[in-house]
Protein backbone atom coordinates (compact mmCIF):
# COMPACT_ATOMS: atom_id res chain seq x y z
CA UNK A 1 0.00 0.00 0.00
CA UNK A 2 1.28 3.67 -1.06
CA UNK A 3 1.35 6.34 1.75
CA UNK A 4 -1.70 7.74 -0.26
CA UNK A 5 -4.72 6.37 1.32
CA UNK A 6 -5.31 5.20 4.65
CA UNK A 7 -5.92 1.98 5.63
CA UNK A 8 -9.73 2.39 5.83
CA UNK A 9 -10.13 4.73 2.64
CA UNK A 10 -12.44 4.36 0.49
CA UNK A 11 -10.83 3.78 -2.24
CA UNK A 12 -7.59 1.08 -3.35
CA UNK A 13 -4.03 2.69 -2.77
CA UNK A 14 -2.86 3.39 -6.38
CA UNK A 15 0.03 6.00 -7.71
CA UNK A 16 -2.51 7.94 -9.84
CA UNK A 17 -3.73 9.41 -5.94
CA UNK A 18 -0.32 11.05 -6.00
CA UNK A 19 -1.21 13.12 -8.71
CA UNK A 20 -3.56 14.91 -6.55
CA UNK A 21 -1.56 14.50 -2.40
CA UNK A 22 0.97 12.63 -1.37
CA UNK A 23 -0.44 11.11 1.93
CA UNK A 24 -3.43 11.25 4.19
CA UNK A 25 -2.48 14.18 5.69
CA UNK A 26 -2.36 16.40 2.68
CA UNK A 27 -5.89 14.58 1.41
CA UNK A 28 -8.45 16.80 3.23
CA UNK A 29 -6.37 20.26 2.55
CA UNK A 30 -6.16 19.08 -1.23
CA UNK A 31 -9.76 18.16 -1.93
CA UNK A 32 -10.99 20.88 -0.05
CA UNK A 33 -8.66 23.40 -2.46
CA UNK A 34 -10.14 21.60 -5.20
CA UNK A 35 -14.17 21.48 -4.28
CA UNK A 36 -13.83 25.36 -3.48
CA UNK A 37 -12.22 26.08 -6.55
CA UNK A 38 -14.83 24.14 -8.23
CA UNK A 39 -17.75 25.03 -5.86
CA UNK A 40 -19.27 27.80 -8.26
CA UNK A 41 -19.32 25.61 -11.65
CA UNK A 42 -19.95 22.32 -9.96
CA UNK A 43 -23.99 22.39 -10.27
CA UNK A 44 -23.58 23.11 -13.78
CA UNK A 45 -21.06 20.48 -14.29
CA UNK A 46 -23.38 18.30 -12.35
CA UNK A 47 -26.23 18.41 -14.44
CA UNK A 48 -24.18 18.08 -17.77
CA UNK A 49 -22.85 14.69 -15.80
CA UNK A 50 -26.19 13.29 -15.26
CA UNK A 51 -27.87 14.71 -18.39
CA UNK A 52 -31.13 15.87 -16.46
CA UNK A 53 -32.21 12.78 -14.51
CA UNK A 54 -30.01 13.75 -11.84
CA UNK A 55 -33.11 15.59 -9.20
CA UNK A 56 -35.49 13.30 -10.10
CA UNK A 57 -33.30 10.25 -9.47
CA UNK A 58 -31.92 11.74 -5.49
CA UNK A 59 -35.70 12.33 -4.60
CA UNK A 60 -36.96 8.68 -5.93
CA UNK A 61 -34.25 7.39 -3.76
CA UNK A 62 -34.41 9.12 -0.71
CA UNK A 63 -38.51 8.49 -0.78
CA UNK A 64 -37.95 4.76 -1.36
CA UNK A 65 -35.89 4.33 1.19
CA UNK A 66 -37.65 5.92 4.14
CA UNK A 67 -37.45 9.68 3.66
CA UNK A 68 -40.96 11.28 4.88
CA UNK A 69 -42.16 14.68 5.64
CA UNK A 70 -41.60 15.96 9.07
CA UNK A 71 -38.02 14.18 10.07
CA UNK A 72 -34.61 15.38 10.92
CA UNK A 73 -32.47 15.16 8.06
CA UNK A 74 -28.55 15.17 7.80
CA UNK A 75 -26.90 15.59 4.77
CA UNK A 76 -23.34 14.57 4.59
CA UNK A 77 -21.27 16.48 2.22
CA UNK A 78 -24.06 18.43 0.74
CA UNK A 79 -22.09 20.36 -1.39
CA UNK A 80 -23.78 22.50 -3.40
CA UNK A 81 -27.21 21.23 -1.85
CA UNK A 82 -28.07 19.01 -4.69
CA UNK A 83 -29.18 16.13 -2.29
CA UNK A 84 -30.48 18.51 0.54
CA UNK A 85 -32.58 20.31 -1.46
CA UNK A 86 -34.42 16.87 -2.68
CA UNK A 87 -34.35 16.18 1.09
CA UNK A 88 -35.99 19.27 2.06
CA UNK A 89 -38.84 18.73 -0.44
CA UNK A 90 -39.85 14.98 0.90
CA UNK A 91 -39.27 16.19 4.97
CA UNK A 92 -41.23 19.62 4.41
CA UNK A 93 -41.95 22.38 6.72
CA UNK A 94 -42.18 20.18 9.49
CA UNK A 95 -38.71 18.44 9.29
CA UNK A 96 -35.56 19.47 9.85
CA UNK A 97 -32.52 19.82 7.35
CA UNK A 98 -29.17 20.04 8.60
CA UNK A 99 -26.13 20.28 5.71
CA UNK A 100 -22.64 19.02 6.68
CA UNK A 101 -19.86 19.58 4.23
CA UNK A 102 -16.13 19.89 4.70
CA UNK A 103 -15.81 22.68 2.04
CA UNK A 104 -16.40 26.47 2.89
CA UNK A 105 -17.13 27.23 -0.93
CA UNK A 106 -19.20 24.39 -1.21
CA UNK A 107 -21.65 25.58 1.81
CA UNK A 108 -21.51 29.17 0.36
CA UNK A 109 -23.01 27.94 -2.54
CA UNK A 110 -25.41 25.97 -0.93
CA UNK A 111 -26.62 28.91 1.08
CA UNK A 112 -27.81 30.42 -2.16
CA UNK A 113 -30.27 28.35 -2.72
CA UNK A 114 -31.42 26.80 1.09
CA UNK A 115 -32.29 28.40 4.01
CA UNK A 116 -30.87 25.64 6.13
CA UNK A 117 -28.58 24.72 9.22
CA UNK A 118 -25.11 23.96 7.67
CA UNK A 119 -22.23 22.24 9.34
CA UNK A 120 -18.63 22.89 8.06
CA UNK A 121 -17.35 19.35 8.93
CA UNK A 122 -15.98 15.87 7.84
CA UNK A 123 -18.01 12.80 7.89
CA UNK A 124 -15.64 11.45 10.33
CA UNK A 125 -16.47 13.67 12.90
CA UNK A 126 -20.18 15.09 13.43
CA UNK A 127 -20.32 17.89 15.70
CA UNK A 128 -23.98 16.96 16.48
CA UNK A 129 -25.30 15.02 19.61
CA UNK A 130 -25.62 11.42 20.00
CA UNK A 131 -29.76 10.14 18.66
CA UNK A 132 -30.29 13.33 17.00
CA UNK A 133 -31.43 13.09 13.63
CA UNK A 134 -33.85 10.73 11.78
CA UNK A 135 -32.43 9.65 8.60
CA UNK A 136 -28.52 10.85 6.73
CA UNK A 137 -28.41 11.05 3.24
CA UNK A 138 -24.62 11.24 1.42
CA UNK A 139 -24.51 11.71 -2.23
CA UNK A 140 -21.76 10.32 -4.65
CA UNK A 141 -19.07 11.75 -2.01
CA UNK A 142 -18.28 8.31 -0.01
CA UNK A 143 -15.25 7.89 -1.93
CA UNK A 144 -13.71 11.23 -0.44
CA UNK A 145 -13.93 9.57 3.15
CA UNK A 146 -10.20 8.79 4.54
CA UNK A 147 -11.65 6.70 6.95
CA UNK A 148 -15.17 4.42 6.57
CA UNK A 149 -14.90 3.20 9.95
CA UNK A 150 -14.83 6.06 11.50
CA UNK A 151 -17.37 7.97 9.57
CA UNK A 152 -20.08 5.25 9.67
CA UNK A 153 -19.50 5.24 13.47
CA UNK A 154 -20.54 8.51 13.49
CA UNK A 155 -23.66 8.17 11.44
CA UNK A 156 -24.92 5.26 13.61
CA UNK A 157 -23.92 7.53 16.84
CA UNK A 158 -25.84 10.35 15.60
CA UNK A 159 -29.46 8.51 14.43
CA UNK A 160 -31.74 7.73 16.56
CA UNK A 161 -32.73 4.21 17.16
CA UNK A 162 -34.64 2.72 13.94
CA UNK A 163 -32.89 5.55 12.04
CA UNK A 164 -31.72 5.14 8.70
CA UNK A 165 -28.72 5.87 6.59
CA UNK A 166 -28.79 6.37 2.57
CA UNK A 167 -25.72 6.77 0.30
CA UNK A 168 -25.60 7.12 -3.35
CA UNK A 169 -22.55 6.31 -5.23
CA UNK A 170 -21.11 6.18 -8.72
CA UNK A 171 -19.71 2.28 -9.09
CA UNK A 172 -17.30 1.09 -11.69
CA UNK A 173 -18.80 -0.17 -14.95
CA UNK A 174 -18.35 -4.26 -14.96
CA UNK A 175 -16.93 -4.09 -18.59
CA UNK A 176 -13.97 -2.54 -19.87
CA UNK A 177 -15.65 -0.79 -22.72
CA UNK A 178 -18.07 0.98 -20.14
CA UNK A 179 -15.20 1.70 -17.90
CA UNK A 180 -13.15 3.43 -20.70
CA UNK A 181 -16.63 5.28 -21.68
CA UNK A 182 -17.22 6.33 -18.29
CA UNK A 183 -13.84 7.69 -17.80
CA UNK A 184 -13.91 9.71 -20.79
CA UNK A 185 -17.17 11.23 -20.33
CA UNK A 186 -16.54 12.79 -16.78
CA UNK A 187 -13.16 13.04 -17.34
CA UNK A 188 -13.08 14.82 -21.23
CA UNK A 189 -16.12 15.40 -22.03
CA UNK A 190 -17.86 17.13 -18.79
CA UNK A 191 -15.32 19.83 -18.51
CA UNK A 192 -15.31 20.62 -22.28
CA UNK A 193 -18.82 21.16 -22.67
CA UNK A 194 -18.62 23.75 -18.96
CA UNK A 195 -15.90 25.69 -20.70
CA UNK A 196 -18.25 26.24 -23.89
CA UNK A 197 -21.12 27.13 -21.68
CA UNK A 198 -18.59 29.87 -19.51
CA UNK A 199 -18.40 28.36 -16.34
CA UNK A 200 -16.17 30.78 -14.25
CA UNK A 201 -15.23 28.21 -12.57
CA UNK A 202 -12.35 25.37 -12.93
CA UNK A 203 -14.14 22.07 -12.49
CA UNK A 204 -11.96 20.12 -14.80
CA UNK A 205 -9.46 19.13 -12.12
CA UNK A 206 -12.55 17.68 -9.50
CA UNK A 207 -13.80 15.98 -12.68
CA UNK A 208 -10.64 13.94 -13.38
CA UNK A 209 -10.25 13.13 -9.73
CA UNK A 210 -13.79 11.93 -9.76
CA UNK A 211 -12.68 9.26 -12.52
CA UNK A 212 -9.93 8.32 -10.93
CA UNK A 213 -11.50 7.38 -7.72
CA UNK A 214 -14.38 5.63 -9.62
CA UNK A 215 -12.11 3.82 -10.53
CA UNK A 216 -10.04 3.47 -7.27
CA UNK A 217 -13.16 2.60 -5.13
CA UNK A 218 -13.14 -0.22 -2.95
CA UNK A 219 -15.41 -3.03 -3.49
CA UNK A 220 -18.90 -2.71 -2.41
CA UNK A 221 -18.93 -5.58 -0.14
CA UNK A 222 -15.53 -4.18 1.84
CA UNK A 223 -18.12 -0.56 1.94
CA UNK A 224 -21.48 -3.25 3.28
CA UNK A 225 -18.94 -4.97 6.02
CA UNK A 226 -17.65 -1.88 7.50
CA UNK A 227 -21.41 -0.36 7.76
CA UNK A 228 -22.29 -3.51 9.91
CA UNK A 229 -19.29 -3.20 11.79
CA UNK A 230 -20.54 0.16 12.81
CA UNK A 231 -23.47 -1.64 13.87
CA UNK A 232 -26.01 -1.12 11.42
CA UNK A 233 -28.83 -4.21 10.96
CA UNK A 234 -30.53 -4.57 7.49
CA UNK A 235 -27.47 -3.54 5.39
CA UNK A 236 -27.81 -4.21 1.97
CA UNK A 237 -26.45 -2.48 -1.47
CA UNK A 238 -28.97 -1.82 -4.45
CA UNK A 239 -27.31 -1.48 -8.16
CA UNK A 240 -29.28 0.82 -10.76
CA UNK A 241 -29.06 0.80 -14.28
CA UNK A 242 -25.30 -0.69 -13.91
CA UNK A 243 -23.48 2.10 -12.35
CA UNK A 244 -25.76 4.33 -9.85
CA UNK A 245 -25.44 2.11 -6.26
CA UNK A 246 -27.41 2.07 -2.95
CA UNK A 247 -25.71 1.83 0.38
CA UNK A 248 -28.62 1.00 3.15
CA UNK A 249 -28.55 0.30 6.72
CA UNK A 250 -30.90 0.69 10.08
CA UNK A 251 -29.36 1.96 13.15
CA UNK A 252 -30.87 -1.03 15.46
Amino acid sequence: MTDSTSRNSALKADPRLQNYFAGEEERRAATRAMFDQAASGYDQAERITALGSGAWYRRDVLRRNGLQAGMTLLDVAAGTGLVATEGQRLIGPSGRLLALDPSPGMLAELRKKLDVETIEAYAESIPLPDNHVDFVSMGYALRHVGDLDLAFSEYHRVLRPGGRVCIMEISRPQSRFGQMLLRGYIGGVVPFLARLRRSQADVKLLWEYYGDTIDLAIEPERIMDAMCRAGFVEVKCVLTFGIFREYLGRKA
